[in-house]
Formats: structure tokens, C-alpha cells, sequence
């Protein structure tokens, strides 16, 4: 689906991606230097990290279905195009 302000959408999408870097990043990982991660604590900084991601891309529509979904963690990956919170 293309929408009628493509371009309006793509300098909100890049908007709230800076917002994210600069900000909120930031703030979750203070101190991450010293921390000693376990693999629950990892997974939850990559939940963490999907969750803002869906909330800045939101929801698509399904071609096949025609019904609104979630985007797929691969598909937060191809649109956000960075390491992952635990290995950046």
C-alpha cells in the first residue's frame, strides 16, 4: 500500500529513528561498559528494541489477506538496517 504522503512518512519514520538513537539508546544503555549480560537480560533488551521499532513502523497490511499485522522481528530488521541492541 502507497500512501498518498509517501514522503511525509519517510521524514517521520527518519525523525523517530533519530529520536531513538539519540535519546532513548542512550538512556537503556548507560553504563553497558561494565554490565555483565545474561542471556534473559539479553533477550530482553532485544524485546525491548522490537517493541519501539514496531511502535515507530507500525502495523502493515497483509497482500494475501488484506488484514493489518504485526511486522515480523526480520522485517524490523530490514527496515531499521542496524545491529541489533545487544551487538551494536
Amino acid at each position: 500500500m502507497v500512501y498518498p504522503n509517501y514522503c511525509t512518512m519517510t521524514h517521520a519514520y527518519r525523525n523517530q529513528i533519530k529520536i531513538y538513537r539519540t535519546i532513548i539508546l542512550p538512556v537503556v544503555l548507560y553504563g553497558c561498559e561494565i554490565w555483565s549480560l545474561t542471556l534473559r537480560e539479553e533477550r530482553n533488551l532485544r524485546v525491548f528494541e522490537n517493541t519501539v521499532l514496531r511502535r515507530i513502523f507500525g502495523p502493515r497490511m497483509d497482500e494475501v489477506t488484506g488484514e493489518w499485522r504485526r511486522l515480523h522481528n526480520e522485517e524490523l530488521n530490514d527496515l531499521y538496517s542496524s545491529p541489533n541492541i545487544v551487538r551494536g
